[in-house]
């Protein structure tokens, strides 16, 4: 039932979303904008979410040495494609991560691939709000002074918020009396994980927010590259301040972020270099091209996905097949 409400939930703010969004601007407009994109540019920033993949793939398994799991690199890659595959059918955002979790726990203890999957998004959330950070006294000119300090402030939070997380005692120290399974204390599920996270280590976490910095460096990249598909001419560094605010939109309960971006994609882009009379329209195109862009990646998961899966089957049969006899068992059994 809990599933089912939360499902509920998610399509229903999504479908509010997209409905207040199509009230103010004609479907038909957003559209139109749409098909005069560049293929060139939807396919640069194409690449750029296929190569990211790879990226994210060693970052994770930089974690995972910290805690001293060994897994190949190449299997590390194809979950990453999995599980990008899953985000875009699954009803959340993060429901690519939790295929990442059950699939990497057939080699790693579950608390371990819980945990640096969740070290592995911290990290790339982390390395985002720094740069919005650094590069906001260099905003472009005209930039909202209001978007500034939305900006700061959610940057802020979300990297005091990180690094409670990631050092833990403040957790154990206020979160003791929840019950049992929840407790971050003990031997619950919970405190299991929160090891795990802490166990990393600050030399993997350091390794892991330099891979975070060029991982976000790309991801800008094709968020810019989709915004020149279309012909606009916003600055990189626009982009940079804006995305880390369009990133946190996946933790709304939605269809990945679908109707939240695109509700908030007027407000961000409102002081960019687009055409006042149709910015709005711009905006939304801009993000849902994104949307678009990244699921069509995103199906790249499904065969590597069922060649994995088939391969880890053969294998699982010969593992079995290779298994000495007991001493109960016969040859001619």
């Amino acid at each position: 039932m809990n599933k089912r409400l939360s499902t509920l939930l998610k399509v229903g703010i999504t479908v509010a979303g997209l409905a207040i969004v199509l009230w103010r601007i004609p479907a038909k407009e957003i559209f139109q904008v749409l098909r005069e994109a560049s293929w060139n540019w939807v396919l640069v920033a194409f690449l750029l979410v296929v190569a990211s993949l790879f990226l994210r793939a060693f970052r994770w398994q930089i974690l995972l040495r910290g805690l001293k799991a060994k897994v190949g690199y190449l299997r590390l890659v194809e979950l990453y494609f999995a599980g990008n595959f899953f985000n875009a059918f699954l009803l959340s955002g993060f429901g690519g991560d939790v295929v990442r979790i059950l699939e990497v726990a057939r080699d790693v203890p579950g608390n371990v691939a819980t945990g640096t999957v969740i070290v592995d998004r911290i990290t790339g959330l982390v390395m985002l709000f720094v740069m919005a950070l650094l590069v906001l006294p260099f905003r472009p000119e005209g930039f909202s002074s209001t978007l500034t300090m939305v900006i700061l402030v959610s940057c802020l939070a979300g990297l005091i918020a990180s690094f409670i997380l990631l050092e833990g005692s403040l957790i154990r120290r206020f979160g003791r009396w929840l019950p049992g399974k929840l407790s971050p204390t003990g031997d619950g599920p919970v405190a299991r994980v929160l090891e795990a996270v802490q166990g990393c280590g600050w030399r993997a976490i350091a390794g892991a927010l330099g891979v975070s910095a060029i991982f976000n460096l790309m991801l800008v990249g094709w968020w810019y590259s989709a915004g020149r598909a279309l012909g606009y001419e916003i600055p990189y560094t626009h982009y940079l301040l804006v995305v880390p605010l369009l990133s946190m939109a996946l933790l709304v309960p939605s269809v990945g972020g679908l109707g939240v971006r695109e509700l908030l994609a007027p407000y961000l882009f409102s002081s960019a270099a687009l055409e006042s009379s149709d910015a709005a329209t711009q905006a939304v195109a801009l993000s849902l091209l994104v949307f678009i862009i990244m699921r069509m990646a995103s199906l790249l998961g499904a065969p590597v996905y069922i060649l994995s899966t088939i391969r880890r089957g053969h294998q699982t049969t010969a593992e079995h097949q290779d298994e000495p006899l007991t001493s109960g068992e016969s040859q001619d059994s």
